[in-house]
Order: C-alpha cells, then structure tokens, then sequence
C-alpha cells in the first residue's frame, strides 16, 4: 500500500512536469511562428533593360513580386502608372505604351522617341505616384523607386556572302562595319537614317572594304546638315583618333546603274570589283536610271590600295543615270580621286573634294552629266589635276561624245611650283564650265591635239567651252594652252595654240582676284571681292540654279560649315 502510494505521487508529479514543459514548448512554438512570417513590404522595381533601334525601344521592368494597379489586387499597370523621362542627348520622348497582366512582377515599357538617339540619352523610370502601383497586401510602391538605363547603339557587323544587304534600314543609334564589299543587289533598297555612321573595314586587294550599289539597287541616304551620314574607316572614332589626312584606310562608295556609255561593249566591269563578281557590271540604255538618294554625306579616309597601285575613288560612279539625286556631298582625304564618273549622266550639286591624293574630278566614257556647286581644295602638298577629263577609252572616239554641263565651281590647286594643271581635256572629251573660280595652279588649263579626232575636235565643235570664268594666280600664260601629239604637223599646233589662247577673253574670261585668304594649313574659298556679274547663261532645267555670282559659295555663305570635316580649314 505504501509502495503504490509513492507511485501514484510520483506519476502525478511527472504529469505535472510534462504539462508544464508542453506548455513551455508550446510558447516556443508560438514565437518560433512569429518570427518566420515578418510583416510585408512595398514592392520594389528590381531591374531594366531596353531594346530597341531608330526610334523605337522596348524597356523590360523587373519588379520584386507581382503588382496591380488598383489595391484591391486588380487592375493592368498602363501609361498612368509611370513617369518617363529622358536625360542627356537631343532624343525626347515623343510617346510610350505600358504591357502588363494584373499580377505579374514584370512589364514592357513601349517608347517612341522624338529623335534618333545620340548615345548619351538615358531613361529615367519611376512610379507616378504614391497611389499607382501595389502589391497583393494593397502595399504601395515608393515615388522613391527608380530605374535608369541608356540608350546605347549596338555595333553592327556587314558582311557580303552574295545575299546583299537586302531591304532594310541602318539607323543612327547602330555603327555598321563593313567587312569587305558589301553590295546593295538588283531589286533590294538600303535605307540609310540621318546621323548613321558606317564604317569601312581595313584591308587591301581581294579584303578591300566599300559599299557598292549594283545596277537595280537602290541606297536611300538621306542626311542633314544637322545629322549627315558619314563613311569613314573602322578606327575612326570621330574624335581624333585618325588624322583628319590619313588616307587609304578603307575602300570608299561605288554607284553602278543602266545609263549608256561610249564603251565597246556598252558595258563594263567598274574598276576595283573583281572581274569574277557579277555585281560589279555598269552601263545599258536608260540615261534616266534611278539609283537613289546621296544627301549630306561625308566620305573620309578612303581609297584603299585594291592591287598594282590601283586604289577606290571616294566617290566612284559608273554608268549612273539622271533620277539620281547627289546633292551635299564631301569627299576628304581619299587616298585617289574625290569623285569620277564613268559615262552616265548623273548630275551633282554642292559636292565638296579636299586634300585627296589623285584628281579632284575625273570623268571618262562618255559622263553627260550635269554639276553645279562643285569644291576642289588641294593642300598639305596633294592632288594632281584639279580636272581630268577623258572622252572615251575603247575607242576613244565612241559615242555618246563626253560633254557634261558643269556651272558654279570653285577649284582651289596647289599653287606655283608643283607644276600641276587646272583641267585636262582628252580622248576626245567635251564640256561645259562657266560661271567658275579657278585659283591657284601653277598650269591652267590644256587641250589634247592629235592629228585625227581629239578633245581640239570638240573644241571646235561648240562642244567644248569656257565661258565667263574667274581665273586669279594660275602661274602659266597664256592660261588655256593647246597639248599636241608628236605627230601633229608643227604649224597646225601653232595655229591651234594661237585661238585657244585668244579664246580665253573672247569667251568672257578675266583675270581676278575673289578675296580667298589661303595659307599652308588654311583654305577659305568664300569669296570677299565681288564676284557677281558677267555671267553665262544657265541651261533651261530644273537641275541649275540661277545665281548671279561665280563659284560654288556665294558671299558670306558656306553650304558645306558645320556638316563637312573640311570646313574646319575653311575658317568660318
């Protein structure tokens, strides 16, 4: 009995001890639960990325956890629900579209600029309000949360695998590479936004770098003066990387189309393409072939060696027809001419050639074009002749005869003592300057005599003429000379030297000086002396401009300031 006793007492004091340690464990428990659910927070924007070329970008907002716009957990986030903003560049906003499911921790922010960006804007993301974004608690995002990201081009890669570039636009936010030569194929159009740079790959022969439009191809390049597309080699970074004279460090730009040629056969292969690659065929029957838009576009650094001494123009144009439209156009340091034509008839203003290392303007095979506007500056001891003209080459008496009409140019050469020439006339070519500045030369200007047809044929012709032009510092006299073959009668070249060289007055040329200020490293070809009055007339059609001054720059006025490399050495 005793013994049962102190069982019972025993068992009763344990059960009093397990009570009481349940309910010291159940307290734990309950505080252990506590801790482990902490109160909810606001929801946070975590991240951002945008997407996006030209105008148009997609920016992705991550979030912390899913959101709605209402507290109630309903409601699509949408344009209310945010503030945008742009900081930094020229680009504003011009409109934006919110994508968003009710619930989800992300969402696509759908921007319009006002502008192509520059590459220095960026966007700022934030709540527009304390009561516009919320959690599932009916928590609100902080105005305090921002995200910010920058709208940064991308550099694109081109290269030719025989497909072209296709149909497609390159814009001003990208920097496009090309790697090799890269063609713009029969039937595809490449449009080219304002402000867009494109740069020519290094390489030599066969590993050359251009962009060439092919004969049905069509390049869309419009600029402004505000934003010109430039071409320029790939280590150029447009801030002094390479030398504003470095030359031959990429291939340059080559326009090829249907208009005749005096040529046997009416077509050929352009110089510098490979003659293995299709595309590179110019030449046909339609004059008024269509390639396209050139407009504000700047062309440096070019003219890389393609074999044999042979290098890229800056500018090459081969069988090019009139619907072409090339209007402001610089052509600079290119280690071969600025601009040559073969045949066509393109026709071109405000073009602007400087520091190149062969001619300034060079046509051959039967160019008809027309010009009007036209800059050649030579300087830092470069260039040959300001004008190489050649009529044709195989025969050189083909037809259609070369007899473009060129108005209002201003060629500035290297001066006395590096025995170059203003303009050469042969092969039998024509044409048509008036209205012009020519400055500068130690030789003027000479036309090819032979014993059989030649550039004296067409002299005498009507076909080619000079006419009330401004000559000043040209070093030779008389100024317009005759070049005769070795095997032209001797009494003949006299007689012809002798009305050339009486041509020159009776045709309204003088000797005058338009007020240029050159020195060794500066070439301001605005004129300050009146060069109005005196002027030829200008053909009957919508290509020419009626002005009333000589050159390409009328008093006081730059055309090529500010969009142009060149027009640092203008001084104004």
């Amino acid at each position: 009995m005793k013994h049962t006793l102190i069982k019972q007492i025993k068992m009763k004091k344990f059960n009093l001890l397990a009570a009481f340690a349940a309910i010291i464990l159940l307290g734990t428990s309950s505080c252990d639960n506590k801790k482990d659910d902490p109160a909810p927070v606001a929801p946070t924007m975590t991240g951002i990325t945008i997407t996006g070329e030209g105008k148009a970008f997609v920016a992705d907002i991550a979030f912390s956890q899913g959101v709605y716009s209402m507290s109630d957990k309903t409601g699509n986030l949408s344009k209310e629900s945010f503030t945008l903003t742009i900081d930094g560049g020229s680009a504003t906003m011009e409109d934006y579209t919110v994508a968003h499911t009710a619930g989800q921790s992300s969402a696509k922010i759908n921007i319009t600029l006002s502008d192509f960006p520059a590459g220095n804007e960026s966007l700022v993301v934030k709540p527009s309000s304390a009561t516009s974004i919320y959690d599932e608690n009916a928590l609100a995002m902080s105005t305090d949360q921002t995200q910010e990201a920058s709208f940064e081009g991308n550099i694109v890669l081109v290269e030719d695998k025989g497909t072209g570039t296709g149909t497609t636009t390159w814009t001003a936010n990208n920097t496009y590479i090309l790697q090799g030569l890269v063609f713009v194929n029969d039937g595809q159009t490449l449009t080219i936004e304002p402000g867009t740079v494109i740069k020519g790959r290094a390489g030599q022969g066969e590993n050359a770098s251009a962009l060439i439009v092919g004969r049905g191809g069509k390049l869309m390049a419009e600029g402004t003066a505000e934003l010109p597309i430039i071409f320029t080699a790939e280590a150029d970074d447009l801030a002094g990387s390479v030398a504003d004279l470095d030359d031959g460090l990429w291939g340059g730009v080559i326009v090829l189309g249907h208009a005749m040629l005096n040529t046997v056969p009416n077509e050929q292969q352009i110089e510098g393409i490979p003659q293995t690659e299709p595309r590179g065929i110019y030449g046909g029957t339609n004059d008024e072939d269509n390639s396209g838009v050139l407009k504000y576009i700047s062309i440096r650094h070019g003219g890389t060696d393609i074999g044999e001494g042979n290098e890229i123009n800056g500018l090459t144009l081969g069988g090019v027809g009139s619907a072409t439209v090339f209007d402001y156009i610089e052509i600079i340091s290119n280690k071969d001419d600025g601009v040559e034509f073969f045949g066509g008839k393109p026709q071109l203003s405000h073009i602007i050639v400087a520091f190149c290392g062969d001619d300034s303007y060079d046509y051959d095979q039967g160019y008809r074009g027309m010009g009007q506007f036209w800059a050649a500056i030579q300087g830092f001891d470069r260039g040959d002749r300001l004008g190489e003209h050649d009529g044709g080459t195989d025969p050189e008496t083909g037809i259609p005869y070369a007899i473009p009409q060129i108005y209002n140019v201003t060629y500035l050469g290297r001066g006395d003592g590096a025995g170059k020439r203003v303009i050469t006339f042969r092969d039998n070519a024509g044409g048509h300057y008036a209205n012009s500045i020519f400055y500068s030369q130690e030789k003027g200007i000479d036309i090819e005599l032979l014993s059989g047809e030649c550039s004296y044929t067409r002299f005498g012709a009507d076909e080619l003429t000079l006419k009330n032009n401004l000559f000043y510092s040209i070093s030779s006299d008389p100024i317009f000379t005759i070049s005769a073959a070795d095997d032209v009668d001797p009494i003949v070249a006299e007689e012809a030297s002798g009305i050339v060289a009486a041509y020159f007055a009776a045709a309204s040329n003088v000797v005058y000086d338009p007020g240029f200020t050159v020195t060794t490293e500066l070439f301001n070809i605005i004129p300050t002396n009146d060069v109005s009055g005196n002027m030829a007339t200008v053909p009957v059609d919508n290509f020419f401009q009626i002005v009333n001054y000589k050159g390409a720059f009328d008093q006081g006025a730059n055309w090529a300031q500010g969009w142009t490399l060149v027009s640092k050495y203008m001084g104004n």
